[in-house]
């Protein structure tokens, strides 16, 4: 049963289509995932619906998060692109909507748009709601519109080479969690000397070891994977504890290395 309270540990769908997809969530939920995390913009919300609707795993026992994309932002649009996404998706909500990017060229304002995402929330279609890829000065306008309190979590790409150190502080401040999305940055960290170093030393794998760091952080993770071995093993990052002189050493990984950045759509990062 989902209590409301955001999952630490759940399975991403970016760039899984068709039938990759189905057998990713599927076998993500035999292992035991419960929460899965998708978007409009990943073509894959009804081969998640699927996947979910054939597990056998009871609705309300899956924690599901999609995102709004930005051509839906516009306040008439939102809501009826959500209602969209559900169907697909299967279901009559979703525990976690997000706002996926800021508005190209602030097209739709903030307060619009989260105008929008609270209404869905009000709704029933959205248990909870928030946003993805904010600076802090989104995130502070996001605020203004909803309250702090509303506003579950800001997903952003944060792994040992781009620790997002200063919306992950604002955030904190204001009891918002950060989901760290590409925590393995698309593979590069898996060969970073120091976290085989500190991989081997625990008998652990170095995807353990960064996933691990993250979730010692407080943040949030959602890895994704097509492979069944890589799934189960992700999962073990959950019991794996990292000492304060391994996480020294994981805080000494930053380098700035953004990996996504979308000109049109990102916004100036802090």
């Amino acid at each position: 049963m989902t209590n409301g309270t955001l999952p630490l540990f759940g399975l991403g769908t970016f760039r899984l289509q068709g039938q990759a997809a189905i057998d990713s969530v599927a076998t993500g939920l035999e292992l035991g995932y419960r929460a899965i995390d998708t978007a409009q913009i990943y073509g894959n919300e009804a081969e998640v619906g699927q996947a979910m609707a054939q597990s056998g795993v009871a609705r309300d026992a899956i924690f599901l998060t999609t995102k709004i994309w930005t051509e839906n932002y516009g306040g008439d649009q939102l809501v009826a692109s959500l209602k969209d996404s559900l169907a697909k998706l299967r279901t009559d909500h979703a525990d976690l909507v997000l706002i996926h990017w800021p508005s190209p060229g602030d097209a739709v304002p903030v307060a619009e748009f989260m105008g929008a995402l609270a209404e869905a929330k009000r709704q029933g279609l959205a248990r909870q709601i928030g946003v993805s890829n904010f600076n802090i000065a989104l995130m502070r306008e996001a605020i203004a519109a909803v309250g702090a309190k509303e506003i579950a979590t800001n997903q952003v790409e944060l792994h040992p080479y781009l620790q997002n150190r200063k919306v992950a502080a604002f955030a904190s401040s204001l009891g918002i969690a950060i989901t760290s999305y590409m925590t393995l940055g698309y593979g590069a960290v898996l060969k970073d000397p120091v976290i085989e170093r500190i991989a081997a030393a625990h008998g652990a794998t170095a995807a353990q070891v960064a996933l691990a760091w993250a979730l010692q952080l407080g943040h949030a993770v959602i890895p994704s994977s097509t492979q069944r071995a890589n799934l189960e093993s992700n999962l073990r990052a959950q019991r794996l504890r990292l000492s304060q002189d391994d996480m020294a050493q994981m805080a000494a990984l930053e380098r700035n290395g953004r990996l996504v950045s979308p000109e049109g759509l990102a916004p100036r990062w802090d």
